[in-house]
């Protein structure tokens, strides 16, 4: 079930360069969200229309609160960073699917690179079982470290050399020699692509959360679009749409 709700802003502040995390009062979303889910956030600016999307970092149903952590990149980004608390913002949500929490598995990676390291926090919440958490950053701003490293071994790579592994996640894990039954993660394209023949290489399941630019968030206007293994009931042809049918996807419905 997903919802329309006017949010208010507990607290906003840039952890990183750039990087902002946002604490939400939203009580239905709250109550409703999975790690992987995402928010479309609609800006007060009209010439905007189109809503943002940006994935939910953590969830706290208890007091009806949500975490986003978002880069700014452009006009509508630039605007939220600019509220603070008590101000609001409107919501859709809890979007898409999520990752699945119910596979039994005992051994994950759990992999996030750059902007695709905030859905991990609460991945790491709410998976069972042994958790490894390898992030990808591009030097020593490691936003969310701490917060990781609560519920997971925290393994880090840097494009830089900075800090842990030089090198990229997929450099990480092999260093440090992590095994696992699967890999659960969320980047850029290439850094899945690459996970993705990793895992079939290594015999492991792995599931791909994919970053898309959207426009409707809902499924209704095909903007968001993969290529899929099979033919599509929606649209007849080999396409998912990220919004709807995934973010989340088994890396072997997909060619990424």
């Amino acid at each position: 079930m997903k919802y329309r709700e006017t949010a208010v802003i507990i607290e906003q502040r840039e952890i990183a360069e750039h990087i902002y995390s946002l604490w939400l009062h939203a009580d239905d979303i709250a109550g409703e969200a999975r790690p992987g889910q995402f928010v479309s956030v609609y800006c007060r600016d009209e010439s905007r229309l189109l809503p943002r999307p940006i994935s939910i970092c953590e969830i706290d149903k208890e007091s009806g609160r949500i975490r986003l952590v978002y880069r700014t990149a452009g006009a509508g980004t630039k605007e939220f960073s600019g509220y603070g608390s008590g101000d609001s913002l409107e919501l859709v949500g809890p979007l898409g699917n999520g990752f699945p929490l119910d596979r039994g598995y005992k051994r994950v990676l759990l992999v996030g690179g750059g902007i695709g390291v905030p859905p991990m926090v609460e991945l790491a919440k709410q998976l069972p079982g042994e958790k490894m958490v390898v992030s990808g950053y591009r030097n020593s701003d490691l936003f969310l470290k701490e917060e990781l490293s609560r519920n997971a071994a925290l393994y880090i790579a840097t494009e830089d050399g900075s800090v842990g592994t030089k090198g990229n996640v997929l450099d990480a894990i092999r260093e440090n020699k992590l095994e696992a039954e699967a890999i659960f993660a969320c980047g850029p394209s290439p850094m899945l692509r690459a996970l993705k023949a990793y895992a079939a290489e290594q015999g492991m399941d792995c599931y791909l959360s994919l970053e898309e630019r959207m426009a409707c968030g809902i499924g209704a206007c095909l903007a968001c679009v993969c290529t899929s293994k099979d033919v599509d009931e929606h649209t007849n042809v080999k396409n998912k749409r990220i919004c709807k049918d995934g973010p989340v996807f088994a890396a072997e419905e997909i060619e990424i």
